[in-house]
């Protein structure tokens, strides 16, 4: 299913989908099975895809958009990275936050919300 021969090197945006694409899919925490299992295509069709050797097409692009909880735009070069915004203790926590289940996901935004009140005291008490 490579739309390309052999040996030919992929189109630069292309490329840039696909290593955006890649990107997003290790960022929250899935594998290149797990993904292609949710598309219904092969696991090598989504290597060639974050290889910028095939084409996506629209509504699989839209999945995967969903699927890596991001707006089709970031992975058209729209918009930047969220990565590229956070620092990478954040991106960690991200990172693992995306593998907990909804129900701890709340729990440490909850830990987060008193983390924030918690320094606003202290920087009201010190000043």
């Amino acid at each position: 299913m490579n739309d390309q021969p052999a040996g030919f090197a992929a189109e630069p945006d292309r490329q840039t989908l696909g290593e955006r694409l890649r990107i997003a899919r290790e960022y929250v925490g899935l594998k290149q099975d797990d993904v292609a299992r949710h598309l219904s295509i092969p696991r090598s069709a989504l290597s060639h895809i974050e290889a910028g050797q095939r084409r996506v097409d629209a509504l699989e692009l839209a999945r995967m958009a969903k699927l890596y909880q991001r707006p089709v735009s970031w992975f058209t070069g729209e918009q930047n990275p969220p990565e590229a915004e956070l620092p990478e203790e954040v991106a960690h926590v991200a990172r693992a936050a995306a593998s907990l289940s909804s129900q701890d996901r709340q729990e440490l935004a909850r830990f987060a919300d008193f983390l924030k009140s918690r320094a606003k005291t202290r920087v009201a008490t010190d000043g």
